[in-house]
């Protein structure tokens, strides 16, 4: 194997495999990074029988070949190098990484023993990759990181016509998204648990190359070559049973799913409230992040609404208290609320997370299938499309916080506004929805 790459593209790509290497893998080979030159272009990859992430990119290949080396150092390497082009060759046992003056040599890893990624089943459908990175960016916070509890460390996607459902708790709160996407068939529905690390690793990365594809297989499909792999590495061989993929920018992950049964999310949420008030998310976002510096360990920030805005406190016992004011529009009875600090701007910054009009998400539709795009006045391409530019900046609207008592659960979602023609409104249900169960307050019932 010998081919020449540049710096830069080797340096992410390296670094973009490496986030999906195994902290602790449980045979030494799993921690290797797999790297195979052909033709015009070098893939690097990796799998640990739960994750797989292989990224393509550019190369000059003057002989082709493939070679499996330590993961992480190669990552650390990659990051220090200076100069323009990389060059790889190998020998039998080692691999030569020279780039400007600097040589590292890399012991190869036994490649025999390595396991064949997954391959993807045929693509259930696409969706836009600004969308479900933002969609997941609101959800995913709210899994649990608890391991003793699986079910609850995955995000569950529902998938129904032309719409993904996300949901993910933790059993404090609950945050839910729909997700627009473009169906392979119409009549496509399923559900899929996945981890919740690997689906916001998969979005996060995959924004920069317009659509992913998203693949599915259920755990009736099973890989037999995988499956004898891990058997014989003393692994378990589930993780070839249910697996989703992502692929898009050069850029392919696979996750196994989780197995359990969900909740039942949607029953979760109130079908009506006692008291609601709409407040600028900017303000409000800003003023519960001062007051929360105050906030002793376990201690709530309280929330006192009046007609026309809504105070903002929390202190340490002898210490320190913060009060603010903020502009807010208020109805009901119950006036009074409290929340874990952090929880609460975990659901405020979400539901402030810029989002995309259903009439940008046309529009990326109609370019994904091969229409012109829009152009200046100039005859020239337009300098953004229509769904990056709305993904960029952030829908007018407000914060809704609705609630019937000071101990049943709250919901905080997003309120659109006028726009650039659109006629604003209140949907029937929100895009994001994100349930939060308050704190007592001393002296509460």
């Amino acid at each position: 194997m010998r081919f020449r790459i540049e710096r830069d593209a080797l340096a992410e790509a390296v670094a973009w495999v490496a986030r999906a290497l195994p902290a602790r893998p449980v045979v030494p080979v799993l921690s290797g990074l797999l790297i195979d030159a052909v033709g015009g272009s070098a893939s690097l990859s990796c799998f640990d029988y739960d994750v797989s992430a292989r990224i393509e990119v550019s190369a000059d290949v003057a002989e082709p070949g493939t070679a499996l080396v330590p993961g992480r150092l190669l990552a650390e390497i990659t990051r220090s190098l200076a100069g323009s082009q990389a060059e790889f060759a190998d020998d039998a046992d080692s691999v030569l990484l020279t780039c400007g003056t600097a040589e590292f040599t890399l012991v190869k890893l036994a490649v025999e023993e390595y396991p064949s990624l997954p391959e993807l089943p045929a693509s259930a459908g696409t969706v836009e990759g600004v969308h479900l990175a933002a969609a997941v960016s609101q959800v995913a916070p709210s899994a649990s990181r608890d391991d003793n509890l699986p079910m609850l460390t995955g995000v569950f996607a529902e998938i129904e016509g032309g719409t993904i459902t996300l949901a993910a708790t933790d059993r404090y709160r609950l945050a839910v998204r729909g997700l627009p996407w473009t169906p392979g068939r119409d009549d496509v529905r399923t559900s899929a648990l996945i981890p919740a690390k690997a689906l916001a690793e998969a979005a996060r990365t995959m924004t920069s190359g317009g659509r992913v594809s998203i693949a599915l297989r259920d755990g009736a499909a099973h890989s037999g070559a995988n499956g004898a792999q891990g058997a014989r590495a003393g692994l378990d061989t589930r993780a070839a049973d249910g697996m989703i993929g992502f692929e898009g920018g050069g850029r392919r992950l696979t996750a196994r799913l989780l197995g359990g049964d969900f909740i039942k999310y949607s029953s979760r949420f109130p079908a009506e409230f006692g008291s609601r008030a709409d407040m600028d998310a900017g303000p409000l976002i800003e003023a519960v992040r001062r007051v929360a510096l105050v906030a002793e360990r376990g201690s709530p920030v309280r929330l006192v609404f009046d007609a026309d805005e809504v105070v903002i406190e929390a202190g340490s016992q002898g210490q320190a208290r913060a009060v603010e004011h903020v502009p807010a529009t208020f109805s009901g009875d119950e006036r009074v609320i409290a929340f874990n600090p952090a929880y609460l701007l975990d659901g405020l910054n979400a539901a402030a997370t810029p989002w995309v009009s259903a009439d940008a998400d046309a529009a990326a539709t109609k370019a994904a299938n091969g229409k012109p795009a829009a152009k200046a006045a100039n005859g020239k391409p337009a300098a953004k499309p229509a769904a990056k530019a709305a993904a960029k900046r952030p829908a007018p609207g407000r914060i809704r916080l609705e609630f019937t008592s000071s101990i049943k659960p709250a919901v905080i979602s997003w309120v659109p506004g006028e726009q650039d023609g659109d006629t604003g409104g209140e949907p029937e249900t929100p895009a994001f929805r994100y349930l939060v169960v308050p704190l007592r307050m001393p002296g509460s019932a």
